[in-house]
């Protein structure tokens, strides 16, 4: 097996490990991995975003972004708005519901990166990370 396969393959498997881990912490909270990252995103912004962006931002790709804010919506975590620039714009606003959830969740999930890479130290984590961002940039992925 070539080096690139097994190192391909080593990534899947890690990144499969690590979303297993992170998507049973946030389903005892009643999240799942995509609506947690919306939360996250707009906690982050600090204001309202379009639903259009709140989607490019995300760290996988989700088919029907519409139906994640209905669901984030129905939870009482996020409110719709429309653009009083452009009607046609739907903004999307976390509420304090909203915040309160993340901030339940931010000590757990410090936790669980501390837990899932203790083992790494500083250093190592910081190549680490510089190489998985340089294999993206060279295939034109960032």
């Amino acid at each position: 097996m070539a080096v690139e396969q097994s190192v391909v393959l080593n990534i899947w498997r890690t990144a499969e490990w690590l979303e297993l881990r992170f998507a049973r912490l946030f389903r005892e909270h009643g999240l799942t991995l995509a609506q947690y990252h919306v939360l996250r995103i707009l906690r982050h912004e600090g204001r309202p975003l379009p639903c259009l962006e709140i989607a490019a931002r995300l760290v996988t790709e989700v088919p029907g972004i519409t139906g994640l804010i209905d669901r984030l919506e129905r939870l009482g975590l996020v409110a719709r708005m429309r653009s009083e620039v452009d009607r046609r714009v739907v903004n999307v606003a976390l509420t304090p519901r909203g915040l309160e959830l993340l901030g339940q969740l931010d000590e757990p999930v410090d936790r669980l990166h501390r837990q899932l890479l203790g083992p790494l130290s500083h250093d190592e984590l910081r190549s680490l990370n510089h190489l998985l961002e340089k294999a993206r940039a060279a295939a034109g992925a960032l």
